[in-house]
């Protein structure tokens, strides 16, 4: 029986703040958090970022939530819920990236098209050594695709499923992933919304447990330098009017089958691809992450069944046709990621850009492609604001607030490598 409401919402940084509510609450209501939260750094330094209004009073924003959006927690005795944000005049807040997904649905439903999203993330495992400095977990025995005590010998990934199927996840795959102590957590196709507040969730829930196992789960896109990344992969389609899936070719499938929707999204995300760095890779350890050869989403490329390029055209046709873009990793609100590959998408079929030829190279040592994205946090961000026919979709406010959030934290990170960049970030992402 839960006798409280965790009421939270997920912001700039991809942070998430909340706050504990009596038991009335889940009938429904608000709460009110100060609007220049939207300016707090990860440092808690307060900045007069584009819609916090520092400068303006910090006035109140407003967390609104229905009985439907209360769910079980993996808390004892507490129930958990996402809200969205709205400004102190009940207007939308700009800056809310939730609301950033809400527009974007909206826009490809006016199509009567309903997006569908699968999400796939991976993290790294760490742990306080008797020094009490922390390493990457010791699992000795971890390959790719392993599981068992060999894999996680404390069992913190078995408690993960555990509380995961307790609050109601549907879970696909927990495994281990290429680079020891690496995971990688996937959930169920669903609607677009449903799907992101899952691993929203999900991802807090993952943190909180492994802690209590005494395992640092980090999302970061490299927390360890001589290891790869680590990445946030979002495999999407949509359903029609009928309820079938609007990019399936029948029973054929793959890149020299696709249809005219799924032509128009592929070229849409090649030709936005610098922008959405700046959107889908935000922090500077993005920038490690994100080189050629690393199977990260770092050319402006399109393939079929072929992990070394960006937009992957999946060979599973019918029901489960779908694409994959990779270049996102889970240092960024996930809500903002999914807006923003759902409107580059949008933009390629509105506007019916030309689809550059598909990959042919390895990706290794050779690829078509001649562009990737910024080699660095600031260049991303240039390349952001330089992308006004994705920035005006997405939602000018909120890129303005990320690209003003970035460039401090550019000068904040300037000069960290290695352990010290990483713990700028560890215990957020």
């Amino acid at each position: 029986m839960s006798n409280r409401l965790r009421a939270i919402f997920c912001d700039h940084l991809s942070i998430v703040r909340g706050k504990y509510l009596p038991e009335s609450a889940k009938s429904g209501g608000e709460t009110r958090f100060c609007r220049s939260t939207f300016g707090v750094h990860f440092d808690r330094d307060l900045l007069p970022s584009p819609g916090s209004m520092m400068m303006e009073g910090l006035p109140d924003m407003e967390l609104r939530w229905d009985a439907n959006d209360v769910r079980p927690s993996w808390s004892e005795g507490t129930d958990i819920t996402l809200g969205d944000l709205y400004d102190s005049d009940g207007a939308p807040l700009a800056v809310c990236p939730r609301g950033a997904l809400r527009r974007a649905i909206a826009a490809w439903e006016a199509k009567g098209l309903t997006p569908k999203v699968g999400i796939e993330l991976e993290a790294f495992a760490f742990q306080k050594n008797d020094e009490g400095k922390l390493v990457p977990y010791d699992a000795p025995g971890a390959v790719v695709y392993g599981t068992g005590p060999c894999t996680d010998p404390r069992g913190f990934n078995d408690a993960i499923w555990a509380a995961a199927e307790k609050a109601g996840f549907k879970l696909d795959m927990i495994t281990a992933e290429y680079d020891a102590p690496q995971f990688e957590y996937t959930l169920t196709f669903d609607d677009a919304l449903k799907a992101v507040d899952d691993i929203v969730l999900f991802r807090l829930l993952a943190r909180e447990v492994a802690f209590e196992h005494g395992i640092i789960l980090s999302f970061l896109p490299k927390p360890i330098e001589e290891a790869g990344g680590s990445g946030l992969h979002v495999n999407f389609s949509f359903s029609d009017q009928d309820g079938n899936n609007a990019l399936s070719m029948g029973g054929k499938s793959g890149p020299d089958h696709m249809n005219d929707l799924a032509k128009g999204c592929v070229s849409g995300l090649v030709h936005h691809h610098k922008g959405l760095a700046g959107l889908l890779a935000p922090t500077t350890m993005s920038y490690k992450r994100l080189q050629p050869a690393s199977l990260s989403g770092y050319w402006q490329n399109w393939g079929g069944d072929h992990r070394n390029v960006t937009t992957r055209v999946s060979c599973e046709g019918g029901k489960k046709s779908r694409l994959e873009h990779r270049m996102a990793d889970a240092s960024a609100n996930p809500y903002t990621v999914v807006a923003g590959v759902l409107q580059a998408a949008l933009l390629g079929v509105e506007n019916g850009y030309d689809l550059p030829a598909r990959e042919t190279g390895d990706g290794f040592e050779h690829t078509d492609a001649s562009e990737g994205v910024a080699a660095t946090q600031l260049a991303a961000m240039d390349d952001l604001e330089a992308d006004t026919a994705l920035s005006a979709a997405v939602g000018q406010e909120l890129v303005d607030n990320q690209i003003f959030m970035r460039r401090v934290e550019a000068e904040k990170t300037e000069g960290l490598d290695g352990e010290a960049l990483r713990d700028f970030y560890i215990h957020f992402i």
